[in-house]
């Protein structure tokens, strides 16, 4: 059986057990096999003479855990390319995290091939084809280092079709901050929305939603807690985002705020993704628009 050697090694292992159990001088060893005092000294106080692994024990990275976790998500969700995982994990997770760096951990987990990943993504729901089908979900909001009082609750919604997001920070999870939310995204969203799917908590089993959606011309399902395994749809963007919010410590609601808007409009305007044959969510919006005019009562705003 063949023993492997480091490709710089001088010695073999029987020649280092020779050396261990020589009581010859360092220098007349070093001399007779051609190799350094030290080296004579280093396997004279080794048991084992075989070559020892050359792999840190310890990986380096400035990424956390949690932040790997999330980055990895945030991978198979929206399919973004490296360079656009970049830039998102540069801007909200760790600024100081390499190209490189980045690449490693999506190879230590599984998800550096983005063909392999779009392969498995399913996507259900027929009426989802068209924008105008949306998920909701609330999410706690990330410590403040100064609140007494301010936002307590992320809102979000994104459409099935172009992935298009919208999110409001709420001081409360309650039936009136639901409807507040929900009036305020059927004026943000360029096209007429035709359906919300939302989870069956407190805000959104209030009679008075139901009332809104009704008023709205709005179809309302409430999706149970599997619902998500039921029809196929891995977590998307909105969850992705109150994660990477956690990650940070916020002075305020004023600069929690900002730093939603700067997501926001970083997902929306200026990620091209493969889930939408390299569009950007606005483009995709856009390019509905032009296809399906009847489902739009605007055009796309760049501030939506």
């Amino acid at each position: 059986m063949l023993t492997p050697l480091h490709k710089n090694a001088r010695t073999t292992p029987d020649v280092r057990a020779e050396i261990a159990a020589s009581s010859e001088s360092a220098s007349v060893l070093a001399q007779r096999y051609g190799i350094t005092v030290q080296t004579v000294y280093k396997w004279r106080k080794r048991q084992n003479f075989s070559d020892r692994p050359n792999v840190a024990n310890r990986l380096r990275t400035v990424l956390t855990p949690a932040q790997e976790a999330v980055v990895v998500q945030l991978r198979r969700a929206l399919l973004l390319s490296l360079d656009d995982l970049l830039t998102v994990t540069r801007e909200f997770l760790c600024a100081e995290v390499s190209r490189s760096g980045l690449d490693r951990c999506l190879r230590r987990h599984g998800v550096s091939n983005l063909e392999a990943l779009r392969s498995v993504q399913t996507h259900a729901m027929a009426d989802a084809e068209l924008p105008g089908c949306l998920r909701l979900q609330v999410y706690g909001l990330p410590r403040l280092e100064q609140r007494s009082v301010g936002p307590g609750y992320l809102f979000v919604a994104i459409d099935h079709a172009t992935r298009w997001v919208f999110a409001m920070l709420q001081a409360d999870c309650n039936g009136v901050s639901a409807r507040s939310f929900v009036w305020i995204l059927q004026q943000a969203f360029p096209a007429r929305i035709r359906q919300l799917l939302t989870p069956a908590g407190p805000g959104f089993t209030d009679p008075a939603f139901a009332w809104l959606c009704q008023g709205l011309g709005v179809a309302h399902v409430l999706l149970a807690p599997d619902a998500d395994a039921v029809v196929g749809l891995a977590k998307c963007c909105d969850g992705y985002l109150a994660d990477v919010l956690k990650t940070r410590c916020f002075r305020d609601g004023e600069d929690l705020r900002q730093a939603l808007q700067r997501y926001v409009a970083l997902y929306n305007h200026q990620l091209p993704q493969l889930a939408l044959k390299g569009k950007t969510p606005i483009q995709a919006m856009d390019n509905c628009r032009v296809t399906h005019p009847w489902l739009f009562a605007r055009a796309c705003s760049p501030a939506a």
